[in-house]
């Protein structure tokens, strides 16, 4: 896996990745920190990235074990370190799977295998990190 980061140039501390797949990713710092709050900051794009591993696993195992999921929110808090580096020290997920007739064991199976099996980025944040997940099944 590969990526390249660039600072835009302009006045502030925007930077632009470009992915190893070809994607690009704007990130802007808080106007405290000499940035122009123009996109997401690169603390927050690790925690949406490690909610959207999560989710793609949990999607992934329910479809497979024939579970009609139509829709996965992961809503995410996080609390950091006080002291730089200013570390990840909580993140609770909570997961709103949207279905029909989900079976509520195979949602949790689903959780737990992302988060102790498949989940690359939860499993880096959890070095540092106490992570805590809850749910919710909601029928469509």
């Amino acid at each position: 896996m590969e990526a390249e980061v660039s600072w835009s140039g302009l006045p502030g501390m925007s930077f632009v990745a470009t992915t190893g797949s070809g994607h690009m990713v704007c990130m802007d710092g808080a106007p405290d920190g000499g940035g122009n709050n123009l996109a997401p900051r690169p603390m927050e794009v690790v925690l949406a990235g490690t909610g959207a591993c999560t989710a793609y696993d949990v999607v992934l195992i329910l479809r497979k074990s024939g579970q009609d999921v139509r829709n996965c929110k992961v809503k995410m808090s996080a609390e950091r370190a006080d002291e730089a580096p200013k570390v990840f020290t909580r993140i609770n997920f909570h997961f709103q799977v949207i279905g029909r007739g989900l079976k509520p064991n195979l949602v949790d199976r689903a959780i737990k295998l992302s988060h102790e099996k498949y989940c690359s980025a939860s499993a880096m944040l959890g070095k540092t990190a106490e992570l805590v997940f809850t749910h919710e099944i909601i029928e469509d």
